[in-house]
């Protein structure tokens, strides 16, 4: 995904919340961007992030849990690579994981994942366009 569009997504939810758009947000889903793209080179990778509908939650307060205390800690991801193919869900999702450790470390909380190869994501884009 471009830097610009990640910004974009964090510019639209600062919006939402009438706060400025954080140098630690771009900086949290631009480090997620980077990541995927450097294991997963990813047809489609969208990163939204969710943390605003998850204020007070447990895990949106970070409980001391390394340096960022911004509150960017939900996202959902929607990424088809070719990677994924002959891979089971749990797979992708531990892969993901694994590339992520370091935002978990510091204070990401939770994830919602779509993983797809590119023939999923065409066949389920197929099956909606005929509906």
């Amino acid at each position: 995904m471009r830097p610009d569009r990640i910004r974009a997504r964090a510019k639209r939810a600062s919006q939402e919340e009438d706060r400025p758009v954080s140098d630690t947000e771009r900086n949290r889903a631009t480090r997620i961007g980077q990541a995927l793209h450097a294991r997963l080179t990813p047809a489609i990778l969208e990163i939204e992030d969710d943390s605003a509908r998850h204020a007070g939650h447990a895990g949106a307060r970070h409980a001391g849990r390394g340096p960022e205390t911004t509150g960017e800690t939900h996202y959902n991801i929607l990424l088809v690579s070719g990677a994924f193919g002959g891979i089971s869900r749990v797979q992708r999702s531990r892969l993901v994981h694994d590339l992520l450790a370091d935002e978990f470390a510091s204070g990401l909380h939770a994830l919602s994942l779509t993983l797809r190869t590119p023939d999923e994501h065409a066949a389920l884009a197929a099956g909606t366009a005929g509906a």
